[in-house]
């Protein structure tokens, strides 16, 4: 039975008041990696109590002993009747903390900033590679055109990592006579390359096309348009590479879920292909990732055969999930966009973002984080914790990665 006077549960905080129940099974004492006297059951479930700002700290915890989370639930009456109906079952206090300094945040994920290639080649002076590859990407009954194109860059010293970007410049000059600028796009290749040797990068283009607002005239992206029209042979003028924010953890053991609507998939096909493809002995990722893809049409899923062959071969490393905005529907039967697969999974990936190494990456068409949000923050607030809080000690912790366009 639950009291308010058990050991750790108190808080003075505001947050610290809000107290959280993790049932939890296979939980065994350690004495090597958890020196305390906490009561563990032999057999069943068990039920702690944990103060909000402890949530972290007891999840650690818990994975140290061998135990697994099997649900958390905000402590209130409903919650208590449930528990109480169970005979032998109560609700324990999670330990308190081993020292003041313990942190009760998402933990930081480290990285050496010296092993990070930036602006190898700048605007002034780009490397120069060749185009050696050039290759559609949307099946028939899709919607645009979406080239994935590889670079020969052997002959210079471009160097980058997951989730970097290159800039390209295209020919010719603008209105004004000048030479046209820098464009980014995001590295759709391992720092291995496509071939796996070392010299050659690789994008996912889309070619941008729009009406005039003013005229209607129909407009082509000046770098897209250069990039989807390149011939085999041709030269192609790169820079960087750049970007630090979406960089792979090291860690093989994290849990990576991944979010991305039409050429956002590129990051997340050179993580997949470093997780799952290219097998090294420096990185064998032996963790979960899961991706959430959002497009319009089933011929609009980039990389699909790429994707399904990765599922099919690790089922239990790899989850995909497509939100087919104009095929599918949600729950409410209207078009189903990447936010609805997020509120259908919302308390899984809720417990799955508490896990100190899961990190959570974003990528695609600038606006989505919106709906986003709104799912993660209808499953924490089943919890009553914040969103907008949470997410900003994610963002703090380096754990929660965004990049879009």
């Amino acid at each position: 039975m639950y009291s308010p006077t058990l050991s750790g549960v108190a808080a003075n905080s505001e947050s610290g008041s809000r107290v959280f129940i993790y049932e939890v099974a296979g939980l065994r004492q350690n004495q090597v990696t958890d020196q305390t006297s906490f009561p563990i059951r032999r057999s069943g479930n068990i039920f702690i109590a944990v103060p909000y700002d402890r949530m972290n700290q007891e999840m650690r915890r818990i994975n140290r002993l061998g135990g697994k989370i099997v649900s958390i639930q905000p402590l209130n009456a409903e919650t208590l009747k449930s528990i109480n109906a169970t005979p032998g079952e109560g609700v324990q206090s999670a330990p308190a903390a081993s020292a003041p300094s313990t942190p009760s945040t998402p933990v930081k994920e480290k990285h050496d900033q010296k092993d990070i290639p930036v602006n190898i080649y700048r605007p002034n002076a780009p490397f120069v590679g060749k185009c050696i590859s050039n290759q559609e990407l949307v099946r028939e009954g899709g919607e645009g055109t979406v080239r994935h194109l590889i670079f020969d860059i052997s002959a210079g010293n471009l160097r980058y990592l997951e989730g970097q970007s290159i800039g390209i410049i295209p020919d010719g000059t603008d209105n004004n006579g000048k030479p046209h600028k820098m464009r980014l796009y995001s590295i759709a290749s391992t720092r291995h390359g496509d071939y796996v040797d070392d010299k050659t990068v690789s994008l996912c283009v889309r070619q941008l096309v729009y009406n005039h607002p003013e005229t209607g005239e129909t407009v082509y992206g000046v770098c897209s348009t250069h990039l989807c029209n390149l011939s085999v042979g041709a030269d192609v003028k790169i820079t960087g590479p750049v970007g630090k924010e979406m960089l792979l953890p090291d860690d093989e053991n994290a849990t990576v879920i991944m979010m991305a609507t039409g050429t956002g998939i590129a990051p997340f096909r050179a993580f997949l292909w470093r997780m799952f493809k290219e097998q090294h002995e420096d990185y064998k990722f032996k963790g979960l990732a899961w991706l959430f893809f959002g497009v319009p049409y089933s011929p609009n899923i980039l990389y699909k055969e790429e994707l399904e062959q990765l599922q099919r071969e690790f089922p239990d490393n790899f989850r995909l999930t497509y939100a087919i905005s104009r095929e599918q529907q949600n729950a409410q039967g209207g078009k189903m966009y990447i936010q609805d697969r997020i509120k259908e999974n919302a308390d899984e990936l809720w417990q799955l973002i508490h896990q100190d190494n899961t990190h959570t990456y974003i990528c695609g068409l600038k606006g989505m984080e919106g709906g986003i949000d709104e799912g993660m923050s209808a499953a924490s607030s089943k919890f009553d914790v914040h969103w907008s809080d949470y997410q900003k000690q994610l963002k703090k912790a380096h754990r929660w990665h965004v990049e879009t366009y």
